[in-house]
């Protein structure tokens, strides 16, 4: 008896299979749910390779082997307190926005706007009276090779105690036989207020001019800037609470021949459904790099492509076109790839510790397009 019950309710349970498990029954997956998931994947894998080609890009158009290390603490150290620093850093947003405008320079490697090289001090052989002489300056090949604009040296006067007259001097060391001596370049009377410090800038252009050429008469500058009293108030090295202090030199050199490209293409979201080649929105944030001798922007807009060129095949290659949609990843025929891009302005330390500013030619995607 038990035997016959077990039976019939196997029995029971084939006949009403199919009907008791339909409510339970895993949705379908439609051929168009299939497609828009590789659409997703593949514009994920677009992003990540952009964000990889970035980093490529920005050392090897700095002529960097490798991300200077220069950790956030160091930067706060080597930073100067200086005028034209924050006036770069005051105007940044203002400069981004100038070079919108599809103006495109070289696109192998970067053009340097402006140079800033701290004072280091000078070689212990190299004393007048008896006293180490500062500053010395190193200047990159970028300088050597264009045009100089400007050159200014900056010198911060620390506060008088009562309003005075200071006399600011700036010598050039020179070498003569074995000894070394100094000749005066500038000289510049500064009327002080009490208690007050500040930032005052000499136009060195010239003297820059004569270092590039003869660069074995670059043996440094001496540094004055004395009261009525005699008393020196030029911070020429940094000492503790001066920090960001030490003198500065700021060159600028000419800008490369910038071309005109103008182009036209599809501007998407990370939600659309688009599937044909489209610009994406993509935000580059430096710090998550690691990256903190970058020191302007943090982060950017960088953009990127991705999506199929598929109406482009099926007018000039229909053969392909067919092949391509049996193997829509296939890399047969026109790619979706940026067709204009634009510079960035960066503020940046390079490995000698020296702060630039310039532009990093071809860092965002401004249109798309298959080619």
């Amino acid at each position: 008896m038990h035997l016959i019950q077990v039976l019939l309710y196997l029995g029971l349970i084939v006949a009403l299979g199919p009907v008791g498990l339909g409510d339970v029954a895993a949705p379908s997956v439609t051929a168009e749910d299939s497609e828009q998931c590789s659409t997703c994947e593949f514009r994920q894998h677009s992003k990540l390779m952009r964000l990889h080609a970035i980093k490529s890009q920005i050392l090897s158009k700095l002529r960097l082997k490798q991300a200077p290390n220069i950790s956030r603490d160091v930067v706060k150290q080597l930073l100067p307190k200086a005028p034209p620093l924050q006036q770069l850093l005051d105007q940044y947003d203002a400069h981004m926005e100038e070079n919108g405008d599809g103006m495109e320079e070289d696109d192998d490697h970067a053009t340097t706007e402006t140079i800033m090289t701290v004072g280091t001090e000078n070689d212990p052989d190299y004393q007048v009276d008896g006293k180490p002489i500062c500053c010395f300056f190193s200047f990159s090949p970028k300088i050597q090779s264009n045009p100089i604009v400007k050159a200014q040296l900056w010198v911060h006067l620390r506060a008088a105690d009562e309003a005075t007259t200071v006399f600011l001097q700036i010598s050039r060391l020179k070498r003569a036989n074995e000894a070394y001596s100094h000749t005066r370049i500038r000289s510049l009377k500064i009327e002080v207020n009490a208690g007050t410090s500040s930032w005052q800038s000499v136009d060195v252009k010239q003297v820059l001019q004569v270092w590039l050429k003869q660069p074995e008469s670059d043996l440094g500058i001496e540094i004055n800037a004395l009261d009525s009293k005699g008393n020196d108030l030029a911070v020429t090295s940094a000492e503790t609470g001066e920090e960001g202090l030490q003198p500065f030199m700021e060159v600028k050199i000419s800008d490369s021949t910038k071309r005109l490209r103008r182009d036209s293409g599809l501007d998407c979201n990370e939600h659309s459904p688009e599937s044909r080649c489209c610009r994406y929105p993509l935000t580059v944030d430096f710090e998550d790099f690691g990256w903190d001798w970058i020191i302007a922007p943090k982060r950017y807009k960088a953009n990127y492509c991705s999506g199929e060129c598929e109406y482009m095949h099926l007018q000039k290659y229909p053969h392909t076109h067919l092949v391509n949609k049996a193997n829509p990843r296939g890399t047969a025929g026109p790619c979706c790839t940026p067709t204009k891009m634009s510079p960035i302005n960066m503020l940046y330390f390079n490995s000698k510790e020296q702060i630039i500013y310039g532009k990093i030619p071809s860092m965002v995607v401004d249109r798309c397009g298959c080619s």
